[in-house]
């Protein structure tokens, strides 16, 4: 009997041992936060305090970048380790939209999944739920679960698209069969009140441009819906909702290793904080929300302290696309933005083909193991993460599928100043980073966006920047460089052929 005790001892210390072995990983991926929005990339006019101690306690990269200007492609691309520009049906999604990641496919969190992790996804989605005629008032199928997670917890598109209710493990969130979803992003349900028509009816907000459907929460959204009174979320309680649903996911697996992908909302519009942040910023509900970000990440933090699960945790902070200050609401972002500069030192912003579209805050913690208060001027791609953190679990992966994604864990944490030989960037059309020059090829359309005035790179002709002595991409210099114009042309034309 002492025999077996002892055996089975020794077998509950080998499996303790081998969780401490694979460390825990968690993405915190933000929305629509510029390069500039956190104080620890220089900004005086606000402070971040817990991207601050991110930033002190790890790794802080200067040249790492989202694949796409807009959030869908960005997740796609992040997730699956290919391009969303090679995929028909990746923009910008409605919120009724069906899933575009098919089910079986291999993603990050299927990788994880196979090297015996628990994985989960709290937060925004955006990525399409079930097939193209879904109904919501049962299991939205395929979701997450098809794809490698284990446990979710949805917005299943923005805060500013309808259905605006919450999906845990393909089920809204407290819903009254009594009271059924509808939704329609064509026309309007009879008698329901819209913020085009009521405007009287919009009590938190007014809308700009394309926001002017249904009314939940005093906001009027994109799309029509009816019904599921007692499932509509409270904007105000958002960001508690979904990093309450990401701590109790850490503190339920604590025990095994697990794979998080955390998605705020924050900054995302409709910007309507938690009345404890009202205020703060000095800025408005944008400046608000952008403390509110901080604190989410700071819960994470805290709970991986409070467990004692810090040093065995690589933690990833990043941003789904650069930043936009007016979004579709009349909500003083561009009136209190002040002297802050969203996208920092660079030029451009979400939708724009200038750097600030696609280079991000990217923040790697790992106490022990990642060295502390470094910074990284290294080129990394998002696109890499599914390959990197394959290898960093000793997996190996699908590369038929996740044909763009390639291994820099070395990179990553902060071994190696090698990174990327040049970065694609996506907004509308490619353009490509190599060293320290930047082509933009020639394209049509507005310079500036009408609704939001965000330069979108634009031009008739070729376009060529060396960041290193303009990062604000303000010189064109491609007649001064035809073969450096030519090489780029080459890289754009290559990747467009595999």
């Amino acid at each position: 009997m002492l025999k077996y005790t002892s055996f089975l001892l020794l077998l509950v210390l080998a499996s303790s041992s081998t969780y401490a072995a694979r460390p825990n990983v968690v993405i915190i991926y933000a929305d629509d936060v510029g390069y500039g929005d956190l104080s620890c990339y220089g900004t005086a006019s606000i402070k971040t305090p817990e991207a601050e101690r991110m930033a002190r306690e790890g790794l802080k990269f200067t040249s790492a970048y989202c694949t796409s200007a807009t959030c869908t492609p960005s997740r796609y691309s992040l997730l699956t380790g290919e391009y969303a520009w090679r995929k028909k049906g990746t923009g910008v999604l409605p919120g009724d939209a069906a899933m575009i990641i098919e089910s079986g496919r291999e993603t990050i969190a299927s990788v994880m999944q196979r090297a015996g992790y628990k994985t989960g996804v709290v937060g925004k989605w955006h990525l399409g739920l079930g097939g193209e005629n879904k109904d919501w008032n049962k299991a939205v199928t395929p979701g997450p679960g098809q794809i490698g997670f284990d446990y979710s917890f949805l917005i299943p598109a923005t805060g500013d698209r309808v259905p605006c209710v919450y999906v845990e493990n393909d089920h809204v969130v407290g819903l009254d069969s009594n009271d059924p979803i509808e939704v329609n992003y064509k026309q309007n349900f009879t008698g329901q009140p819209t913020g085009k028509a009521n405007p009287e009816l919009l009590t938190k907000m007014k809308w700009h441009h394309g926001h002017d459907m249904t009314i939940v929460n005093g906001v009027s959204r994109i799309g029509f819906m009816k019904g599921g009174k007692s499932a509509l979320w409270v904007d105000e309680d958002m960001a508690d909702v979904i990093t309450g649903k990401a701590v109790k996911f850490i503190e339920d697996n604590k025990a095994q290793p697990f794979f998080l992908y955390f998605a705020t909302h924050d900054i995302h519009v409709p910007r309507v904080p938690h009345p404890r942040f009202v205020g703060k910023s000095g800025m408005g509900p944008r400046g608000d929300a952008l403390l509110e970000f901080d604190w989410s990440v700071g819960q994470i933090l805290d709970t991986l302290d409070r467990l004692k699960l810090s040093e065995n945790t690589l933690v990833i902070l990043s941003s789904d696309n650069g930043p936009v200050i007016n979004d579709g609401y009349y909500d003083d972002a561009v009136e209190k933005l002040g002297d802050h500069k969203p996208a920092g030192p660079f030029r451009g912003g979400k939708y724009s083909k200038f750097e600030a579209g696609t280079r991000v805050p990217f923040l790697v913690r790992w106490p022990g193991h990642v060295p502390a208060n470094q910074t990284s001027d290294a080129m990394f791609s998002q696109i890499d993460l599914l390959a990197t953190l394959a290898d960093f679990v000793g997996q190996s992966y699908n590369t038929t599928t996740a044909t763009d994604s390639h291994s820099y864990l070395d990179t990553l944490l902060g071994k190696s100043e090698t990174g990327r030989d040049y970065i694609i960037e996506h907004a509308g059309q490619l353009s490509v980073r190599k060293g320290d020059w930047k082509l933009i090829p020639p394209s049509q359309g507005p310079a500036v966006t009408a609704n939001t005035n965000s330069e979108t790179g634009n031009a008739q002709v070729t376009q060529l920047y060396d960041l290193k002595s303009s990062p604000w991409e303000s010189e064109n210099v491609a007649s001064k460089h035809p073969e450096v114009v030519k090489d780029l042309e080459a890289i754009i034309a290559a990747e467009r052929a595999k």
